[in-house]
């Protein structure tokens, strides 16, 4: 009797053990199926690194971007536009972690959890990935940027469909430079900046600190500011842009005055100016579907009084990310709503049909009040009105803050983010050129070129 218990604990233990190991095998092929089949060791999927018959990538309009043909990747015809387009779409060999060729690789390549490989043996090539970019728009992107480093990107703040985005420096995935990985010129080649990029933002940040001061002066478009050249925070002095004299707050905003700010961030002190940042997105982790956006921070909680008032304009240990200021760009321009960037369309198998992928999504990591958000659109309004032309930015009704960021390595990064309240273009975009010095001439003039493309195509 003993010993026929024994069996059936026996029995159970090891019943047991064996669902247990059933329940792991499927938990981890559920979880990390689409990670193997995409591993490049896949001969099924690969071969030298490249994606056999995988899905081709179109443009908005249907142009095609990226195909496979006789077991290589291609891509269009146009140099510029595989330039333009390599961060989006990726390189061959998955150096760019955030192209759709290797965050959509499975789909591409026709793998899916219940048929496995199946429907890329049946049909002989994977899924299609239609994207929300212009082609045509992303080369003028490409060109306009002149050779300089950085990102521009432009987004529909209605729908969050991305109509642009392009990273530079860039190189031809048909011709990769022999030299890529020892010319300085490549440097920080395989990153997306409008994803992973992070820069002082200079006076673009007074955008925010413009919020924290609607949000907690009642008093502000009556109070009066002493422009001397320079502000005496005490600890410390922040230099100004110009000497600007007696001037309202709009008058400030106007001129991007350092003093006003200064003054304004140091007056609202650490909890207030932190607070709103956070409520704007910055600290706050974020993604576009699959693909992780890189944190903007702000963080006085260690700072002086004229570390304070340095941050408030933008500068101290302030960084932002291009795809977070272009998302708080729709907030503002859209009533305080603001709504999530995507680039990815849809996935459409060879049997056609269709998956929709992005969607218009409210972002739930920017709090802004309409009100506050309609008085930021008359004071955006009115940088451009008087004090950069609206004949720079021609009939697109623009919004607008520069910004020139002082930085240790070299000449001031040059930012542009502003949008169109033109009610037949509702577009956001953000531009920012490394080392180019001031804003309007160099990041301004490129975000006017690319906005032109985009809202008035020819």
């Amino acid at each position: 009797m003993n010993n026929t218990t024994k069996r059936a604990y026996f029995l159970y233990v090891f019943i047991i053990a064996f669902l247990v190991g059933i329940g792991f095998m499927f938990y981890s092929f559920y979880t990390h199926g689409e990670e193997w089949a995409s591993m490049t060791a896949n001969r099924h999927l690969y071969s030298n690194g490249q994606i056999l018959n995988a899905g081709s990538i179109y443009d908005r309009n249907g142009e095609r971007l990226a195909y496979s043909e006789n077991g290589q990747r291609s891509y269009h015809g146009s140099e510029t536009v595989r330039k333009a387009f390599l961060h989006s779409i990726g390189d061959t060999s998955g150096f760019i972690a955030t192209g759709v060729q290797t965050v959509y690789g499975n789909q591409l390549s026709g793998y899916d959890f219940v048929n496995g490989v199946y429907n890329l043996k049946k049909f002989g090539r994977g899924n299609d990935v239609t994207l929300t970019l212009d082609a045509k728009v992303c080369k003028v992107a490409y060109e306009a940027m002149g050779g300089r480093k950085g990102t521009v990107a432009v987004y529909n703040y209605k729908t969050g469909e991305i109509i642009c985005m392009v990273s530079t420096p860039s190189f031809d995935p048909l011709n990769k430079p022999t030299d890529i990985d020892s010319n300085s010129a490549y440097e920080g080649v395989y990153i997306n900046r409008f994803f992973t990029g992070v820069y002082t933002p200079g006076s673009t940040f007074k955008t925010v600190t413009a919020i924290c001061a609607i949000q907690n002066i009642p008093d502000l478009d009556s109070r009066r500011f002493n422009c001397t050249g320079s502000y005496n925070a005490g600890t410390g002095i922040v230099k100004c842009n110009g000497v600007h004299g007696v001037l309202d707050f709009e008058e400030g905003f106007n001129n991007s005055c350092n003093c006003v700010f200064a003054e304004l961030a140091i007056e609202l002190g650490t909890a207030k100016m932190t607070q709103t940042a956070n409520q704007l997105g910055f600290n706050v982790k974020d993604n576009m579907g699959e693909t992780p956006i890189s944190k903007s921070s702000f963080n006085v909680s260690k700072a002086s009084p004229s570390d304070l008032g340095w941050a408030g304009i933008g500068q101290y240990t302030t960084l932002a990310n291009p795809c977070h200021m272009l998302t708080l760009m729709g907030a503002i321009a859209n009533g305080g709503t603001a709504i999530k960037p995507y680039y990815i369309n849809c996935i459409t198998t060879p049997a056609g049909v269709s998956t929709p992928i992005g969607t218009t999504t409210k972002s739930e990591t920017i709090t802004l009040d309409s009100a506050i958000a309609n008085r930021m659109v008359d004071y955006m309004r009115s940088n451009v009105v008087n004090k950069y032309g609206d004949s720079t930015f021609k009939n697109l009704q623009m919004c607008g803050k520069t910004g020139t960021a002082q930085v240790d390595n070299g000449d001031p990064h040059s930012w542009f983010v502003g949008f169109s309240m033109n009610p037949e273009t509702p577009y956001a975009v953000v531009c920012v050129a490394e080392n180019s010095g001031y804003g309007l001439d160099v990041a301004g003039t490129i975000s006017n070129t690319v906005m032109q493309a985009v809202c008035f195509p020819k």
